[in-house]
């Protein structure tokens, strides 16, 4: 189980991991709404390295990024959930719209992101930060048909306008 740290406490814990040559991986997202997808990637990212740290997006940038709706679940408690999660020994909240400042501060050795990005895919914004230090990216395979979106059209279409 891992836990939630600061930037600054992240980048020294990082800078220890260096020192001891583990193989960090960094991973990011919302994660509002927990599902499969994002525990099938999160468990795919570990296998990479040694340690995995995981960026959440904060209630602000998912504001921005996903719409004025989201997100349903707080930061605080969507980085509670991922910490709690086996495989995930660090969680990092960040501010901005992407993970690039998080991916320049920590540079892990791997950045690794779900199957939704890359060549086949949406642009990979932090790609050219992990390349400019010589770091490694890494597309995981991608769950289709699990994605929070997709969980709250359903519950909407279940339960529409009543309880």
């Amino acid at each position: 189980m891992g836990r939630v740290v600061s930037p600054e406490e992240a980048l020294r814990i990082r800078e220890e991991l260096r020192a001891a040559g583990k193989t960090v991986v960094l991973t990011n997202g919302h994660f509002d709404l927990l599902h499969l997808g994002h525990v099938r990637c999160l468990q795919q990212a570990k296998k990479l390295g040694d340690v995995l740290f995981v960026g959440v997006n904060s209630d602000a940038s998912t504001r921005l990024l996903k719409g004025e709706r989201r997100p349903i679940v707080p930061e605080d408690e969507r980085a509670r959930l991922v910490a709690a999660l086996e495989c995930v020994d660090y969680v990092v909240i960040f501010e901005e719209r992407t993970a690039r400042r998080l991916v320049e501060l920590l540079k892990p050795d791997i950045y690794a992101k779900g199957g939704d990005y890359g060549p086949a895919g949406k642009e990979l914004p932090e790609a050219e930060a992990v390349a400019a230090y010589g770091g490694e990216v890494r597309i995981l395979p991608y769950l289709p048909g699990r994605s929070t979106t997709d969980i709250i059209r359903t519950i909407l279409e279940r339960y529409g306008g009543g309880t």
